[in-house]
């Protein structure tokens, strides 16, 4: 038996909601991440030495590759790429446009750095045997990695933190 089309309305309204809200979740989580990056982990390692800072930087980098951060990561990536869909409907209204512009600063510089730069310089750091290289050599790979990736990172968190709170204050209009 057939839903009636209130019922389709209903679960469609379910499931667009249900997404939202994932975006709003988990772009927050990562914007939470970025932050405390920026804000703690990277300004606390950088007092260290050149090979301590190097040493902790590539075990942080190995160690966060788990399955909840592979969860948090593609689980922003996909459900802010699906608001625009779902919510397809309201186009040409301005929460339609608000949404699309959270997926593309959330696209481009939350993911798109990760994977453009972060990514490349913790490769870089990773394929280092640090026990094998000079001083000279450590602080030249320090001096290549931690203003970039510094840098890097600042974008992703604010990227982050703009599609956040544009989600969240889509949310706020469109129940009203």
């Amino acid at each position: 038996m057939r839903d009636s089309p209130d019922q389709e309305n209903n679960n469609r309204m379910k499931t667009e909601t249900l997404i939202l809200a994932s975006a709003i979740l988990f772009t927050g989580l990562m914007a939470g991440i970025f932050f405390t990056w920026s804000n703690a982990v990277k300004p606390g390692i950088g007092k260290l030495s050149d090979l301590e800072y190097l040493r902790s930087l590539q075990s942080m980098n190995r160690v966060i590759l788990n399955n909840t951060f592979k969860v948090l990561f593609m689980g922003a990536i996909l459900s802010v790429s699906l608001v625009p869909i779902f919510y397809f409907s309201l186009y040409p209204s301005n929460i339609f446009w608000v949404f699309v512009g959270a997926f593309v600063i959330y696209w481009l510089g939350a993911f798109g750095v990760t994977v453009g730069g972060n990514i490349p310089l913790n490769e870089i750091l990773d394929k280092t045997h640090l026990e094998s290289i000079s001083l000279e050599e450590m602080k030249a790979l320090r001096d290549r990695i931690e203003t970039k990736w510094n840098g890097l990172n600042l974008v992703r968190t604010i990227a982050s933190t703009i599609s956040f709170v544009l989600l969240i204050v889509s949310f706020l209009f469109l129940e009203k």
